[in-house]
């Protein structure tokens, strides 16, 4: 059986478009026309990817990514014909893993699409000695946990990579380009505000942990995982 993709878009012509493409690449497709019906066929389905439309009936994209990051760490790329700032960063903190722009360009969501797949397939390769620990703090990929204080955080794939990433090079400094390189891979298309955010969401949740490290912000560089003492 082939890479299972799930469209959940409401626009018919859109998903007759997609379908077709994505056939013609090797992917089994699935379509859902609204929220509801897209989060039961992401249950029963269990795609490897989905490409999700932010307006949709019943229960639009975002309240559907924040379900299937409650249960799943697969790949969702958001799709939308607003191109803002804000909506692109909405969507990243919601845990997506990507962002397109409608009119959709076939051949960049394909580039995207298998960029993405080719993350997520690195990222869940188990190894035993993939943990680091500090005060506090132990970061797992082999179990992709982040345990703060002795218990267990919700954390996003992507969140976990950073900080995993981070910590393994502690007090060395990362520009943003290079953690795209580093952590979302050099084939990525997004931008280097992308970090920013994924290092925001992560500094709300290590908030207060421990006195002995902190993530900090190099100006004018980058961030670096830095121990205090």
């Amino acid at each position: 059986m082939g890479t299972k993709l799930l469209v959940i878009d409401d626009d018919p012509a859109v998903c007759e478009s997609l379908v077709l493409h994505l056939e013609g690449e090797g992917y089994e497709v699935k379509t859902a026309s609204d929220g509801v019906d897209g989060m039961n066929y992401f249950k029963v389905y269990e795609p490897d990817l989905v490409l999700l439309d932010i307006m949709l009936p019943r229960k639009d994209g975002r309240q559907v990514c924040r379900e299937i990051r409650e249960s799943s760490s697969k790949p969702i790329i958001m799709i939308s014909a607003k191109g803002e700032t804000f909506e692109k960063v909405l969507c990243l903190e919601l845990g997506a893993d990507d962002f397109m722009v409608k009119p959709l360009d076939l051949r960049e969501l394909t580039a995207r699409i298998k960029a993405v797949l080719r993350r997520c397939s690195i990222r869940e390769m188990p190894d035993d000695s993939e943990v680091v620990k500090f005060e506090n703090i132990e970061i797992s990929r082999q179990k992709y946990e982040l345990k703060l204080n002795g218990k267990s955080v919700d954390v996003p794939p992507k969140e976990l990579d950073l900080l995993y990433f981070l910590a393994s090079n502690y007090n060395r400094v990362f520009s943003r380009d290079q953690l795209l390189d580093k952590v979302w891979g050099f084939d990525y298309l997004g931008d280097s505000r992308t970090v920013d955010v994924h290092v925001k969401r992560l500094r709300e949740k290590l908030e207060g942990v421990s006195d002995k490290w902190t993530l900090k912000t190099v100006w004018g560089i980058g961030y670096k995982f830095e121990l205090l003492q």
